[in-house]
């Protein structure tokens, strides 16, 4: 059969093609982007957006971000891929650097967040068994309410939304799951002995950027440590200078038990994860017992190497602490001018969301993103009423001041059906 290619194809037929050849487990807005450097991205007509939404976070440093993509290119040259049957040049240089970039023992390479999450869980598990002397089959992990870790099956277990848990069981077992924000209710879990792991999202990003009371994580880390319970950190959309600090976890001041990483560990230009624990946690796996075909490859190694150095030599974290808080002022201002539309803003850094004054099943942010791309700047609603704000961390002060002047522009002339 002939391949088609997309030299000729409007927005419409390849949206149309997606739609008939691909399964429907997104729903995306009407935009078809062929192109991106540093904040911005293009459609196919040619039109220009600013990005509001980083590939979720993954393009922290920016599309297609120069010195990433020369690592990538010499890599690619040279060697892609040798699995770990063989030892391969750039694993063990990646492995010291980023041990030394985040201030672990060992580091565990996979290739998406959610392996990571699946890799943090095992572990956690496995130290459960060998470390800690809980009775074979007992260990528990305690994950909170509106967490998102990814969709393997692991964490659909852990999850509270219906969307994602409808039609999936029967669930892993071994998974409690208790309030978010709520140290009261973790103190009444930790005393199960067979707790082993605190699983929490620093901020929680898909649910909405719900950023906790500032006590809570460092409150909680504390009581993890009191009943000998590892504290796991998931930062993979909140990790790599996301929310103003190199982790979100940096703003309490306290270094998790097991660290997960991804998205921007490798700017968004190859799918990269990192678990990061010390030796007591991570040595518990053997030989056999963990592994991913493509995990430690050598090209993802080159490209998260150049990815990390990206973010330190251009004081990403900074840049981001800055322009988040002007961001949250401006948005704070308009929900003042629209408080018939807008009910809040809330986030670190530049990870923001606003919250639409209505029901979680209207159409209005799903409208009010339309408006916004049909005006050159691409969000994203979650959970209905709320509009997630991510832009890469390399944007410039006046391009965010361009951005919102397109949403209160946008925001302020908008009419509900």
């Amino acid at each position: 059969m002939d391949v088609l290619t997309t030299t000729a194809l409007s927005s419409p037929d390849l949206m149309q093609l997606e739609d008939r050849f691909n399964a429907h487990n997104y729903h995306p807005l009407p935009v078809v982007l062929t192109r991106g450097e540093g904040v911005f991205v293009w459609d196919v007509e040619g039109k220009q957006y600013f990005d509001f939404l980083s590939a979720y976070s993954a393009v922290n440093q920016g599309h297609c971000h120069p010195r990433i993509i020369n690592a990538l290119i010499e890599q690619a040259r040279q060697l892609t891929l040798t699995s770990r049957a063989f030892y391969n040049d750039k694993l063990g240089q990646f492995a010291q650097f980023i041990t030394a970039y985040f201030g672990y023992d060992r580091v565990l390479p996979m290739n998406t967040g959610v392996e990571a999450v699946e890799t943090a869980v095992k572990l956690c598990r496995k130290w459960a068994y060998q470390v800690k002397g809980v009775p074979d089959g007992q260990a528990k992990i305690i994950f909170v309410e509106g967490n998102f870790h990814g969709r393997t099956l692991t964490a659909v277990s852990a999850s509270t939304d219906p969307d994602c848990r409808r039609d999936f069981a029967p669930y892993l077992p071994g998974l409690i799951t208790i309030p978010y924000d709520n140290l009261e209710a973790l103190e009444t879990a930790l005393q199960d002995p067979t707790v082993a792991g605190f699983l929490v999202e620093p901020i929680q990003g898909e649910a909405g950027v719900f950023v906790p009371s500032d006590d809570y994580l460092p409150k909680a880390y504390a009581l993890c440590k009191k009943h000998n319970v590892l504290f796991i950190a998931d930062e993979v959309q909140t990790g790599i200078a996301r929310t103003g600090k190199l982790l979100a976890c940096d703003h309490h001041g306290f270094k998790p038990d097991v660290l997960i990483l991804g998205k921007a560990i490798s700017g968004g230009v190859v799918p990269v994860s990192a678990v990061l624990s010390s030796d007591e946690v991570m040595l518990t796996l053997k030989p056999g017992e963990h592994g991913s075909t493509f995990g430690g490859n050598p090209l993802s190694c080159a490209v998260a190497t150049a990815a990390l150095q990206v973010v330190e030599d251009e004081h990403l974290a900074e840049n981001a602490e800055y322009l988040g808080a002007i961001f949250r002022q401006r948005m704070a201002n308009l929900i003042k001018k629209r408080p018939d539309l807008l009910t809040l803003v809330r986030g670190k850094g530049l990870l923001n969301a606003v919250v639409i004054n209505d029901l979680e099943d209207s159409q209005t942010a799903w409208n009010l993103c339309l408006e916004l791309a049909k005006n050159g700047l691409l969000a994203k609603p979650t959970h209905g009423n709320i509009i997630r704000f991510a832009p890469p961390l390399v944007m410039t002060e006046a391009q965010l001041d361009e951005c919102c002047q397109i949403i209160e522009q946008v925001f302020g002339t908008f009419e509900k059906p």
